[in-house]
């Protein structure tokens, strides 16, 4: 090895060393914040699948609650058809008003302010 040769690896050395503990660092902050990511991204998850689980809540109480309007309109149609005399009518009336009350509990009520 010459002394030109010498020198350059003198110089390369210490930025060598340099070079390699940027990577450590790094490597060692990624290991550091790799949880971390890990959380946020769970979260992320968490937070979209409860975000889908309300809309599809909302959408199952809408529904509900227009079966229910259907329900009480038809069960008012049977009720006037039974007050003048249509038995047929009373019977349908009363199986209306049960599936109206096994569907009330369903339908959740809005607090008045």
């Amino acid at each position: 090895m010459g002394p030109q040769m010498h020198r350059s690896s003198l110089i390369l050395a210490p930025l060598a060393t340099l070079a390699l503990s940027g990577c450590i660092a790094r490597t060692a902050v990624g290991v550091v914040t790799a949880p971390v990511r890990v959380a946020s991204q769970a979260a992320d998850w968490a937070t979209t699948s409860q975000d889908e689980a309300d809309r599809e809540r909302g959408r199952e109480i809408r529904r509900r609650e227009e079966q229910l309007g259907e329900l009480q309109e038809e069960l008012a149609e049977l009720e006037e058809d039974c007050l003048d005399g249509d038995d047929q009518a009373c019977r349908e009336a009363v199986a209306t008003r049960r599936e109206i009350d096994e569907l009330l509990p369903t339908v959740p009520v809005e607090p008045e302010d």
